[in-house]
């Protein structure tokens, strides 16, 4: 009866984990092409600052770690502590800038539906990468993988858009929107990198130390480019937004969002592992899409909807390679 009750809490907190994330980062998602298509006001003018977005969340989840860090009873960061200083995320937080605030420019050249699946192919420049310059060997089922993903975004960016989604977009450009997702994810993947660096070389340094540490470096790069820069097009972004008030409560759920959606995923990285983590976000990437489609009227052809099933199944299968593998390591760790 107690592992039977044990068993249950621990599938009420993955139901729990998964609400939370697919709730966060679906509304996120909806907000995010919302605020990139949507013309505000009697003067239908568009948010084209999209890049303020990024200051805004680093502002909030720098808060928000801070926060989490005293009412969780948090190290903190510092070395008397054990944990990275602060410093230690400079680099990173230079790339995980400029990533996301790539990503999100993206959608004034290509739909919503388009940047999450391009962005879903992160495992190509990271296999590309461990190609070229570690040179890794990987296993044929990983090229499989990678082939059905890689197949399927190149097939939907082929592919003709309707009329109706172009219309919404501000600029539509589709090879340079791909070419900043592409970027996106060429950041990312060092700021990752950076990320296990750092963890390694700190072992006591929390999940919270990391997001505050990110986010105050993020809070500078991103006020000296949106303030001090000679555009100065943070001060635009502010104008537009007591123009428009609709606009600021987009962008502040927006950014909560993001805080929330970083809060459960770290909760199921600690509880369940980040295999479940991998599997409950990229299938919250296939609903968004989904969501997208139906109720932001960004209609799919069949054979786009073909190309995104054809990105999911090659990761589904990279999850499925992953579980198998980590199956394997447990037994061969089992007592004989």
């Amino acid at each position: 009866m107690v592992a039977q009750g044990s068993g249950f809490r621990r599938l009420m907190v993955l139901a729990f984990c998964v609400a939370g994330i697919w709730s966060a980062y679906i509304y996120q998602g909806v907000l995010q092409e919302t605020l990139s298509t949507k013309r505000f006001g009697a003067d239908g003018r568009r948010f084209e600052q999209l890049s303020f977005l990024n200051l805004v969340q680093n502002v909030i989840c720098l808060i928000w770690s801070y926060l989490m860090i005293k009412v969780c009873g948090g190290r903190g960061s510092g070395s008397g502590s054990g944990g990275a200083p602060w410093w230690t995320y400079w680099s990173a937080g230079i790339t995980n800038t400029i990533g996301p605030a790539l990503g999100i420019e993206a959608l004034k050249y290509i739909s919503y539906p388009a940047q999450v699946l391009a962005k879903s192919s992160k495992m190509i420049p990271v296999m590309l990468m461990g190609t070229l310059v570690y040179g890794i060997k990987y296993t044929i089922p990983e090229y499989i993988c990678s082939s059905l993903v890689a197949g399927g975004v190149s097939m939907f960016a082929l592919l003709k858009t309707s009329s109706k989604t172009i219309s919404k977009l501000a600029h539509p450009n589709a090879p340079l929107g791909y070419l900043f997702c592409f970027l996106n994810l060429m950041f990312d993947g060092f700021t990752n990198a950076t990320q296990d660096s750092i963890s390694a070389r700190y072992p006591k340094t929390s999940a919270w130390d990391i997001m505050l540490g990110m986010n105050l470096w993020g809070t500078v790069y991103n006020l000296i480019y949106m303030f001090c820069w000679p555009q100065g097009i943070g001060y635009e972004a502010i104008r537009f937004c007591k123009q428009h008030p609709e606009a600021a409560w987009d962008i502040f759920l927006y950014c909560l969002c993001g805080a929330v959606g970083q809060n459960f995923i770290f909760l199921t990285i600690s509880r369940f592992g980040s295999l479940a983590n991998t599997t409950i976000t990229t299938t919250r990437k296939f609903v968004s899409i989904v969501v997208s489609s139906l109720l932001s009227g960004n209609p799919l052809s069949s054979k786009q909807w073909g190309c995104v099933v054809m990105v999911f199944s090659g990761l589904s299968y990279q999850i499925y390679l992953k579980w198998r593998k980590l199956q394997r390591m447990q037994r061969k760790r089992k007592p004989m």
